[in-house]
């Protein structure tokens, strides 16, 4: 009878096992392409964004740092664009929880840009997904007069999924 009680209580602290709304891939990239997140070696959400992302056929090169704020990516980002993480991809910075279809479109389209931040940690972005609460959020770019345009806004719809609402036209 105990080790019954063992075995469900050790099924019970698995964590669900659930796909992710932001793992469906709508554009796929042609080839792997390389990426560098610099992290907290303590930031849970870095790893499961850099999850995401893995699936979206990006190769991960995870920079693990005591001191993020010393990474010389992060020193491009203006403090209000700063969320948890910092990523570098074909010259682009990714700062914070941006989905990857926008890194995608990002390097489809190409824009004289310095790159894309989610700011903050919306609840609901990939890699801060915390069950039914999604917070409305929105992709903004940056460049390096530090002028910030909406690249993509987000929103919760009726069926509590997320809907782009704004391509940053």
């Amino acid at each position: 009878m105990m080790k019954l009680l063992i075995a469900l209580m050790m099924l019970m602290s698995l964590p669900l096992a659930a796909d992710s709304e932001w793992d469906k891939v709508q554009q796929a990239l042609s080839e792997p392409t390389r990426l560098t997140v610099y992290r907290s070696p303590n930031c849970q959400c870095c790893h499961k964004w850099i999850e995401h992302l893995q699936k979206h056929n990006f190769i991960v090169d995870d920079q693990v740092t005591h001191n993020l704020e010393a990474a010389a990516p992060r020193q491009k980002v203006p403090t209000v664009m700063r969320s948890c993480h910092t990523a570098v991809v074909n010259g682009y910075l990714i700062e914070g929880h941006v989905p990857a279809q926008d890194i995608k479109r990002l390097l489809v389209e190409k824009p004289p840009v310095i790159g894309l931040s989610v700011p903050q940690m919306p609840v609901g972005t990939p890699g801060m997904e915390m069950g039914a609460k999604k917070d409305n959020f929105t992709v903004v770019t940056f460049d390096k007069d530090n002028q910030f345009r909406i690249f993509n806004r987000y929103e919760v719809d009726s069926k509590q999924q997320y809907q782009s609402v704004s391509t940053g036209e």
